[in-house]
């Protein structure tokens, strides 16, 4: 592995996901301030997801052109300046619009440090991918359990202070990943010796398929590929949707049980901390392991203990948060590896793509939920979309079986050819 690149990758995630998580905390915190109802934080939360996810394929085609340089440094350096300008915007619509723009540097830096860290990742790429995304899930659970603390001392005035701290992360990933990525070399073709020439025999040519049965034929695979990219969808969709709204709801949900956001910035805390072990479990294991077995077992567990978060507290409530952090993570990476395996000449694009879709069906989906729990209240709703995973658990048995040590043979062929990824 190239150590140096995948830890500025991965740094640089660390930083990045420490700022994003923070958003869900300082907009329960500033809900009494301005007067926001639980669709209104949804709203906004949804709006920064949707700005630091949609762009993401956009940012992966420069990525591509680029082989990696500059992006994560510049990423994480734009939604640093505009998180510290966030507690000088005078009311709700001011503070919303500061933070989306800043989400843009998100949508930069995540196609940018996930391809810097496949690449570095070498024979290894689900490990180093893993690797890249445990440090984000760190940042993801340190960054609510920082935020609490501080904004219930500070206030808001301790966002500029927790965007400097990132520094060092930009300035390493800026050094670090100046340089392009070196592209995988494709493995050499093996020259088998000339055969001893042998006597002629007669041969019987097979007749050749009747063009309706090859059309059939053609036909029934089409299909089968647009099922399992729709399987493939509604996976990623359904994950995310419990994934997006626990994260943007849960705050408001202890909130509203009397919890202070020191207190409900931690138990997002320990939900992010076992989210890290379970990226880092799901890339080893998809680098040994079935991956689509370890998808449906991981989404089946992952929706009881999402359940259960919902209607346990104290000790009991740490135990099952360990859960469901750990199973609803270990599709993450291995999700990606697959994808990328689609379009191999593409890895930014495709990466980006399904970051993308992962962020932005989430955060549609919580968005929705945000505007329903105001008529039918929270808890209810919650515990319905902690289920969803179950679903997405039987849409993996769909998708193609393979193993990590698994790779694609091409076959050579005669003359110049066009690849179906150019």
């Amino acid at each position: 592995m190239n150590n140096k690149r995948l830890y500025a990758a991965s740094f640089g995630h660390f930083a990045i996901d420490i700022l994003n998580s923070s958003i869900a905390i300082i907009l329960t915190a500033v809900a009494a301030e301005f007067d926001l109802s639980v669709s209104q934080i949804g709203l906004a939360a949804m709006l920064y997801t949707f700005a630091a996810s949609l762009t993401q394929p956009l940012f992966g085609i420069l990525v591509d052109k680029l082989n990696g340089r500059w992006i994560t440094g510049l990423g994480v350096l734009w939604t640093m300046t505009f998180y510290a300008l966030a507690p000088w915007m005078p009311n709700y619509p001011a503070l919303v619009t500061c933070l989306v723009i800043g989400a843009l540097g998100s949508g930069a830096f995540h196609p940018a440090g996930m391809i810097n860290a496949t690449m570095a990742g070498g024979k290894y790429p689900t490990t180093a991918t893993s690797i890249f995304f445990v440090l984000g899930q760190i940042g993801l659970a340190f960054g609510p359990v920082m935020t609490g603390i501080l904004i219930q001392r500070y206030g808001l005035a301790a966002m500029p202070y927790m965007a400097l701290a990132m520094t060092p992360a930009v300035l390493y990933a800026l050094v670090v990943l100046r340089h392009p990525y070196e592209e995988e070399e494709a493995p050499a073709a093996v020259v088998a010796p000339p055969a001893k020439p042998t006597p002629a025999k007669p041969t019987v040519s097979a007749p050749a398929a009747p063009p309706a049965a090859a059309g059939s034929a053609l036909g029934r695979t089409s299909r089968s590929g647009l099922y399992v990219a729709l399987a493939f969808i509604l996976l990623i969709s359904l994950r995310s949707t419990t994934q997006q709204s626990f994260t943007m709801l849960l705050p408001r949900y202890f909130a509203d049980q009397g919890y202070t956001p020191a207190m409900y910035g931690t138990m997002l805390g320990v939900l992010g901390l076992a989210g890290a072990l379970g990226t880092f479990v799901g890339g080893y294991l998809g680098d040994r392991y079935n991956r689509r077995m370890v998808i449906f077992a991981s989404m089946t567990l992952g929706a009881l203990f999402s359940f259960l978060m919902l209607h346990t507290d104290g000790w009991a409530y740490v135990a099952v948060a360990l859960g469901g952090g750990l199973m609803m993570n270990i599709p993450h990476s291995v999700l990606l590896i697959m994808a990328q395996r689609l379009l191999p000449k593409r890895k930014g694009m495709i990466g980006g793509a399904v970051l993308g879709l992962m962020f932005a069906s989430g955060a549609a989906m919580a968005g929705l939920a945000s505007w329903v729990a105001d008529w039918v209240g929270l808890p209810a709703v919650l515990s319905v979309i902690a289920l969803l995973p179950v679903g997405a658990g039987l849409c993996a048995l769909l998708l193609p079986s393979t193993r990590g040590s698994e790779s694609i043979a091409v076959e050579p062929v005669q003359g110049p050819a066009v690849s179906a990824a150019d």
